[in-house]
């Protein structure tokens, strides 16, 4: 499925039905009574998250989206019928825009979340509801109000407990593939992630959590160069962070310059994504031949860094299984810390 991750689209409730002016018409019963109804209230427009959903590609091809109007009041003081509502499904994490102003109008995170973005018009009374002990045979009724109309931006900023972030070709996509059901585009050649993609880790006795991989970081991203903003929207509300340096071609760069391009872009665009936990996987353990100063690099990587470090390898799967219990660890303890 391709990803979409902004969208516009125009709502509009419906209008409240018309009151009735009607006055009760029977044989043999002479100065019937005002019977007019009330109108019926117009459907709203209703947001509702989706928990299968990750993308906000439907409402691309369905911009326009317009609930029914409330039917007028009847005879015998029957009210109109209402009108009904309309339902839109988005991904968890979406953010809810007027248009007109930029005020947030919702924003959904949890499962099975509601907001009303446009609410019905309220329908007009019938004259049976003017009646008085002075207004016998009331003539007035009351129109229904009109719907609302609005332009809503939605933009949507993944909901994840592991984010994958690292420079281009540093084996995110790789990664989630060996990890999980999801099946990123994966070359051997250098490219940039542009869609993000998410997946389900479970072992047996560990954690469930949710991985993004996420776009590649260019240096510049948190002045909106490659991908920028694009990407930084969605590292918000990731919980752990987990910083894929690759280890292949050591011998021409520092693993440590390698992280720091990707921290540093972090911390400028919001310092508060820099205090989160985070755990350093080097990646591509499978193209180091010389092991030798492996575990001084290891160490020296912790110690700079202040974060846990495991080397491995996603085409071999050393010491994967270890990064997956490192991650649902600190996934847990995140959590715990929450409650």
């Amino acid at each position: 499925m391709k990803f979409l991750d902004e969208v516009t689209i125009e709502v509009r409730s419906g209008n409240g039905g018309s009151g009735m002016v009607h006055f009760h018409r029977e044989r043999f019963v002479p100065r019937g009574g005002p019977d007019g109804g009330d109108g019926g209230r117009g459907g709203d427009v209703v947001l509702v998250v989706d928990e299968g959903s990750n993308t906000l590609l439907h409402l691309r091809y369905n911009p326009f989206h317009k609930a029914t109007n409330g039917q007028p009041g009847g005879t015998n003081n029957r009210n109109g019928r209402g009108g009904d509502d309309v339902v839109i499904r988005v991904p968890a994490g979406t953010t809810v825009r007027d248009e007109s102003d930029g005020s947030v109008v919702a924003d959904l995170t949890g499962a099975g979340q509601r907001a009303v973005v446009a609410g019905g018009g309220k329908g007009g009374r019938g004259n049976a509801a003017f009646k008085s002990a002075t207004q016998r045979t009331p003539m007035q009724a009351e129109p229904g109000e009109a719907g609302v109309q609005r332009r809503l931006a939605l933009e949507l900023r993944l909901l994840a407990d592991v984010g994958l972030v690292g420079l281009p070709n540093a084996g995110k996509s790789t990664l989630l593939s060996r990890v999980s059901a999801a099946r990123p585009r994966i070359a051997d050649y250098p490219f940039t992630t542009l869609e993000p993609s998410l997946g389900v880790v479970q072992g047996d006795d560990l954690e469930t959590f949710v991985m993004a991989d996420l776009p590649g970081l260019v240096e510049g991203a948190h002045q909106g160069k490659g991908l920028g903003h694009r990407f930084l929207r969605h590292v918000e509300r990731t919980a752990v962070f987990l910083f894929l340096v690759s280890l292949e071609a050591l011998e021409d760069e520092d693993p440590l310059e390698r992280f720091r391009a990707v921290y540093d872009e972090l911390a400028a665009y919001a310092p508060e994504l820099a205090r989160r936990p985070g755990i350093v996987g080097l990646s591509k353990l499978d193209t180091v031949f010389d092991r030798g100063g492996l575990d001084a690099l290891v160490e020296r990587v912790g110690a700079e860094t202040g974060m846990p470090v495991v080397a491995f390898s996603s085409v071999s799967g050393e010491n994967v299984e270890r990064l997956v219990r490192t991650l649902a660890s600190a996934v847990k303890r995140g959590k715990e810390a929450r409650e």
